[in-house]
């Protein structure tokens, strides 16, 4: 590939990394799923490629080295097909809880279709029809945030749980019930609040606080011996060169390969 070929690519990549997510709150906060890192990831590509005005999903169809540059996938791995085929196909066969308004709880698919077509190495997605009142025509009640900010993330809770900071970043502050949070983040399996401190927390905050545009702290509330509350507190949004230092090592991530 010649090296102006090679320079437009990655313009693209970066223009596409720039996209914005948009959410409503309750599938920030009242939803329950259990994504991998790159299923989370395809699901946000996706997302950010809606425009404010469309009046339903469109079909979505994109190469396969596009998206792997987008998110720092090596292009040339001849493993990426199986692997983004098997990732797309676990996608589609997996749904999300979702509680309604009047308490009941709904679950719902998060893709219609998925069609590969390997001659010419793209793939056609759909959004399934029943997440329109999550992603289209969001008047209020919404979050959003540059994809960018998740692409370099290496954690699953990582993603989750930088969605639902930056949905409560007006009010700087949440507290939140830790069994709560766990299922929130499908992270119910650590039943020893030391594996989930360490495994989950830590360590998600880590990333969010390294690689994203918010800077975030927790405090934690005993009831007897026993941690049940925890208190998150946005300390600040990152000024200009704070995001350039984010970027940068998000960056450097992405020029790798992420195994």
């Amino acid at each position: 590939m010649s090296e102006t070929k090679t320079d437009i690519k990655q313009f693209r990549a970066s223009e596409v990394r720039s996209y914005k997510v948009i959410k409503h709150n309750d599938i920030i906060q009242k939803a329950r799923f259990d994504l991998t890192t790159q299923e989370q990831k395809v699901i946000l590509y996706l997302i950010s490629k809606i425009k404010p005005g469309d009046m339903s999903f469109e079909e979505h169809r994109f190469e396969i080295t596009d998206f792997c540059r987008v998110c720092g996938l090596d292009e040339g791995n001849g493993g990426n097909y199986a692997y983004i085929k098997k990732t797309l196909k676990d996608l589609r066969d997996k749904s999300i809880w979702v509680t309604l308004p009047n308490g009941g709880e709904t679950t719902l698919s998060w893709l219609r279709k998925v069609t590969i077509h390997k001659k010419s190495g793209s793939i056609a997605i759909r959004l399934d029809d029943d997440m329109k009142p999550y992603l289209l025509h969001l008047q209020s009640h919404f979050t959003q945030y540059e994809l960018f900010y998740t692409l370099g993330m290496r954690s699953q809770y990582s993603i989750r749980l930088y969605e639902l900071l930056k949905s409560y970043e007006y009010r700087r502050r949440v507290v939140l019930d830790i069994e709560e949070l766990k299922k929130i983040l499908s992270a119910e399996h650590y039943a020893l609040f030391g594996d989930f401190k360490r495994r989950v927390l830590d360590i998600a905050l880590s990333e969010i606080n390294s690689l994203t545009d918010l800077q975030a702290e927790y405090h934690l509330t005993k009831s007897g011996r026993k941690y049940t509350k925890i208190e998150f507190t946005i300390i600040f949004k990152k000024d200009i060169m704070e995001r350039f230092r984010a970027q940068t090592k998000t960056n450097q991530r992405l020029s790798k390969i992420n195994n």
